[in-house]
């Protein structure tokens, strides 16, 4: 194996420990602190020189402080002489702002993009990036891992109905998604059309497709408020759909989230399709993205 060293970030230490653990390595010695006036600080606690360098931490949480401290991380392996660094980002920062949607709108994704690329990364691993085109905003490799095998299996091991489900999409964004997973199954999907007038807040939903007497599956990348997967719930049981369920890849889970889900008609919400049979597949395939990396072999053999 090339010398490597694995480094974790404040948000997800969980994540790193499984990855590390899963290849019998140790996780690399840092530091973090903030200053008084609130700065971050960051101290790498053993030499990098000449070593391939990963360093895990998602877009959850203290979003910013935790993008600051990745950034920091990044620059101070580079500057100590480490021969590649790899930014491992499971839930990518910003995402959903991939596009100007209005007048004067930013590019916030573009620019998490630029700041990680100056600061010294070398490659990106991410999952099931918000929107695809993201990979467009960099100039150094991403790789943009899917749980879609996971749901898949997920689904059929938990569901008895499968055969006869509908799946569906919360969003006309996630519908690409939504119909590669249904086509693996061979089953019908259905597509919920939004209409939001501010932030975070759904004002009508409209249903294209039908679940009369059938298992309903919501299928989304990403879960904040929860606002749109609890009311889509409730769209679907008026509907005529006999069960709810919700399979989330980034449970973000803010504000009134859990409250909601609580009090939504679901069968099951789960925001760990990448945890099955006590293994998760989100750092197996982390793992493996590692290896293809070292070994120049295909993300997708």
């Amino acid at each position: 194996m090339p010398n490597i060293k694995i480094f974790s970030g404040s948000s997800h230490r969980e994540l790193s420990h499984k990855i590390a653990d899963r290849l019998g390595m140790e996780l690399g010695k840092v530091v973090t602190k903030k200053f008084s006036n609130q700065e971050t600080c960051v101290e790498i606690g053993e030499s990098v020189r000449g070593e391939d360098v990963y360093i895990v931490q998602s877009g959850c949480g203290e979003i910013n402080d935790n993008l600051m401290e990745l950034l920091i991380m990044i620059n101070a392996c580079k500057i100590a002489s480490a021969s590649r660094v790899t930014a491992v980002i499971p839930c990518f920062p910003y995402a959903r702002q991939d596009k100007k949607d209005k007048s004067r709108a930013p590019i916030s994704a573009k620019l998490v993009a630029n700041m990680l690329s100056v600061s010294g990364a070398d490659h990106i691993i991410t999952m099931d990036l918000h929107a695809s085109q993201i990979q467009g905003f960099f100039d150094i490799p991403v790789d943009n891992l899917y749980a879609e095998p996971a749901v898949l299996k997920w689904i059929k091991e938990n569901i008895a109905e499968w055969k006869t489900c509908t799946i569906v999409s919360p969003d006309a964004g996630g519908a690409k998604r939504v119909t590669s997973i249904a086509d693996r199954l061979n089953v019908d999907f259905a597509l919920i059309h939004k209409e939001r007038k501010k932030a975070n807040e759904v004002d009508r939903m409209v249903l294209v497709g039908d679940v009369t007497d059938r298992v309903a599956i919501l299928v989304d990348d990403m879960a904040d408020t929860c606002g749109t997967i609890c009311h889509a719930a409730d769209k679907l049981i008026s509907a005529g759909a006999t069960k709810v369920y919700a399979i989330l890849t980034h449970g973000i889970f803010s504000g009134p989230a859990i409250s909601r889900i609580n009090n939504a008609c679901f069968e099951a919400a789960d925001n760990r399709p990448i945890l099955l049979g006590g293994k998760s597949f989100m750092y197996l395939y982390i793992i493996h993205t590692h290896f293809c990396n070292n070994d120049n072999c295909n993300n997708t053999e």
